[in-house]
């Protein structure tokens, strides 16, 4: 009689087990979404890449919405493509397809590059705002699959990626094609021609409220991908707040922590400005910043370059002390940090950018352990410099120096981090005995074995500088406090 009663308790609590998991899933209200917690991966990660390539990579002028552009007229995109390509009545967007080869691309090169880099995950655009897929979509037969490459891209680099034990995620502009080229509507251009409606359609005007049919198109195609790919991460542009949107935001995002769940893993659903209320998904800052702390995790999306997202032959290209210490002040702010490239139309990365990968993972090489698994601390850190937040900064940012510190956590140790590399003594006011955030006992140079020099005082903690430092760009200090 007891071992039945033991079998029946085994049995009811597995059936209880079995319930309440069921009861886990999530349901298509922002009450149920708001239940949403962020994995642990990507507070872990902190670094990702993002790659914008397409066919706006052949025209390569100006920026990756070449598409829009050209049909604006009175544009220097217009302007350029008339006098290159000739009138878009004769040569439109779409004519850019053929020319697109990816005659060169290797994605185990690219996932081997991103993984020097230190990146933790990797988001590929699967489909921007000029409608041309990525992928093998059964919704449109304009994609990489069946046009250009004649390759499943987004396929091709799932595979590289996960195969490197990196995270794979991906993003839809999709619904920014709602209007995208709308502008080929005032004039003679192919826009105007009937055969090529199910690529260049809808071109409605932006104040206009997308139509059922085109919303729904959306949620196919991005339940779609999720199903094909089974991205970890799921990033959207700006356009998704519609209001006509919520009810099909909702039933996304419910579908794909659902399937994260099915999965076994944390997922997570980028949104910008207001898409989505705070706590059902992770913000995203494009080429943004902020002044301090964020309890919820955050992340900006930046690029390489100044003036594109997509390659273009004359960009103006970030330093690696910039893209470096920038990753450092968004981690202190409990952000990660997702840096676009964008590779040349023949699949190769220019050599300028995959640099600029490799000296961050350089850096991270050494100083990863102030920055992978880390929790941000009591206050982000100090200094002389101000940091301009919001989105569309990143060409109004200061450069750091010394005297900027930014703190991270893990464990027992605190993590002091010096936004350049210091040549005299750098008094850290946060940990000075008057702040009475602890007493320092300990403080090691992360990467080296050189002894450091220190002395906590009332006014602040004053470490000297060391005769030479295993990294540029910017010091880490491991630091213990007394318990």
């Amino acid at each position: 009689m007891k071992k039945l009663l033991h079998i029946s308790l085994i049995f009811l609590m597995a059936l209880t087990f079995i319930t309440s998991h069921a009861q886990d899933r999530y349901q298509a209200t922002w009450q149920s979404l708001e239940n949403y917690k962020t994995p642990e991966w990507f507070r872990d990660a902190k670094f990702g890449i993002f790659i914008h390539w397409g066919v706006y990579s052949v025209p390569a002028f100006k920026s990756e919405w070449y598409p829009r552009q050209m049909y604006q007229q009175g544009s220097d995109e217009f302007k350029h493509h008339v006098e290159k390509y000739g009138p878009q009545s004769k040569f439109g967007y779409k004519d850019f397809i053929p020319m697109f080869k990816a005659e060169k691309f290797d994605a185990e090169q690219w996932a081997d590059l991103f993984e020097k880099s230190g990146a933790k995950y990797v988001v590929p655009v699967a489909e921007h705002h000029d409608g041309f897929a990525m992928y093998k979509t059964a919704l449109s037969k304009w994609n990489a699959a069946e046009m250009g490459p004649k390759r499943d891209i987004i396929g091709e680099l799932s595979t590289s990626i996960k195969g490197h034990h990196l995270i794979f995620g991906l993003s839809s502009h999709r619904i920014e094609h709602w209007f995208f080229l709308n502008g080929g509507r005032g004039f003679e251009s192919d826009v105007l021609d009937p055969k090529y409606a199910d690529f260049y359609g809808p071109a409605r005007e932006e104040s206009e409220t997308p139509s059922p049919e085109f919303m729904n198109d959306w949620l196919l195609r991005n339940t779609e991908l999720v199903n094909k790919y089974q991205p970890q991460l799921f990033w959207f542009d700006w356009w998704i707040e519609q209001p006509a949107m919520d009810p099909y935001r909702k039933s996304f995002a419910a579908y794909y922590y659902n399937k994260g769940l099915e999965w076994n893993k944390g997922v997570v659903l980028n949104y910008k400005n207001i898409a989505y209320p705070e706590k059902s998904a992770v913000l995203d800052i494009e080429r943004g910043k902020l002044k301090g702390i964020r309890e919820l995790p955050w992340q900006t999306d930046d690029a390489v370059g100044f003036k594109s997202w997509g390659y273009i032959p004359d960009d103006e290209y970030k330093s690696p002390k910039y893209l470096v210490t920038n990753l450092i002040d968004i981690v202190s702010k409990n952000g990660n940090l997702l840096l676009n490239i964008g590779p040349k139309s023949d699949g190769t990365i220019d050599d300028q950018q995959a640099q600029l990968l490799l000296s961050i993972g350089k850096w991270l090489n050494v100083n990863g352990e102030a920055i992978y698994g880390t929790r941000p601390w009591k206050t982000f850190g100090e200094g002389p410099t101000e940091v301009a937040s919001g989105s569309f900064v990143d060409n109004q940012l200061k450069p750091f120096t010394p005297q900027d510190v930014r703190f991270t956590t893990k464990g027992d140790t605190l993590y002091g981090l010096l936004l350049d590399v210091p040549v005299k003594a750098v008094s850290i006011q946060s940990l000075s005995t008057a702040a009475n955030n602890g007493i320092v006992e300990k403080i090691e140079l992360v990467g080296s074995q050189e002894p450091v020099k220190w002395v906590q005082k009332k006014d602040g903690l004053v470490i000297e500088p060391v005769k030479t430092y295993p990294t540029a760009y910017a010091v880490a200090y491991r630091i213990w406090l007394k318990k």
